[in-house]
């Protein structure tokens, strides 16, 4: 196609522009322009879809980078129930995997309630042991923030320290074995991010090493001004056989009454079975039974009995799971009797299919 201005003759031939000739150069220019229109907006558009994939690109870089650099943001909203159902899939409803519900549900709120607190905690336990692995990138993230929000919790409240300890040792020993194994895409995420988390980890147990427990200051009654049947009575609501022993140690009538027999054979009645209990007998030098012993051995062979204050609870007419008291969308007549209480290992269990 020739261009504007130029001459218009065949080679060897001499051309005159009449009126035929003048129409035909002006449809040929005509042509060219909307050629070159066309090439240029093709061009246009070429260089915006670019501009906007770098701007894509880099929006998804600073979203990256801001979750990244400070994990102590939740990057998921939270909400008071979820939709779980063991014969669904993922695409179908989209929150069935233990890590999805572990961001979802509000656990972060729930270790500033009491009756919460040991419920949450036997959770990361739980989790530490054997469900690392199980947690996407972001809810492993989410683990380690709730678990840094419980230790400020005990180091400020100076209660639970035991707890959290024992807590913070299974979490240590279980990364000390999945780290060894790195190369075979056990751990989500950067290694050194999780010697990074190991040392954190570290930091906390030396600062719950030191803790110096306070003395209150009110003064008033005191558990030792009270009558000895009172005193015993306290003891038998403790739930752990260490924390009666621990309670011995503040006076000599503790002492005294921590040894009650009376108060370790209800301790192992509570905690454990009639058959788990006779497969287990230790005789005194007495000849009678010495429960205290036997309460130690059988924790060392069976589980303990465990209580909350609340725990989850999942509905079994809708599917939803929520923390106990919370209302749900239910379309039962009668939703409270749908209601199942999860233990922490029924809630893990939830998410094996």
């Amino acid at each position: 196609m020739p261009f504007l201005g130029q001459d218009w003759r065949s080679p060897g031939q001499s051309w005159v522009k009449t009126g035929d000739g003048w129409k035909r150069f002006l449809e040929e220019q005509s042509h060219f322009i909307s050629d070159i229109n066309s090439y240029c907006n093709t061009e246009r558009n070429k260089e915006n879809m670019l501009n906007n994939l770098n701007y894509d690109i880099a929006v998804k870089k600073r979203r990256k980078d801001l979750l990244n650099n400070n994990t102590k943001i939740q990057y998921l909203h939270q909400e008071k129930w979820i939709y779980v159902h063991k014969g669904s899939t993922k695409e179908r409803h989209g929150y069935c995997t233990l890590g999805e519900a572990f961001n979802r549900l509000d656990f972060s709120s729930a270790i500033h309630d009491s009756r919460k607190f040991n419920y949450v905690v036997r959770l990361l336990e739980l989790i530490a042991k054997s469900q690392l692995t199980s947690l996407s990138g972001i809810a492993q993230k989410n683990y380690m923030n709730i678990l840094e929000k419980v230790v400020q919790k005990v180091l400020e409240d100076q209660q639970n320290i035991r707890l959290i300890k024992e807590l913070l040792h299974t979490l240590y020993t279980s990364l000390c074995t999945l780290v060894q194994r790195v190369g075979k895409s056990v751990l989500v995420g950067n290694i050194n991010v999780w010697f990074y988390r190991m040392e954190t980890i570290v930091d906390w147990q030396h600062q719950l090493n030191n803790i110096q427990i306070t003395r209150p200051s009110l003064k008033g009654t005191t558990l030792t001004d009270l009558p000895l049947s009172l005193q015993l009575n306290i003891m038998q609501r403790l739930a752990d056989g260490r924390d009666i022993v621990c309670l011995g140690q503040v006076s000599s009538d503790l002492q005294v009454l921590s040894e009650d027999r009376l108060l370790w054979k209800k301790l192992c009645q509570y905690h454990f079975t009639e058959r788990q209990i006779r497969k287990r007998l230790i005789i005194s030098d007495k000849g009678q039974l010495d429960w205290k012993k036997m309460y130690f051995k059988l924790v060392r062979c069976y589980p303990k009995r465990e209580q909350y204050g609340q725990t989850l609870q999942l509905c079994r007419h809708c599917h939803i799971l929520s923390w106990e008291g919370t209302d749900h969308p239910c379309t039962a007549n009668n939703p409270e009797s749908c209601l199942v209480c999860l233990s922490p290992q029924d809630f893990i269990n939830l998410f094996r299919f």
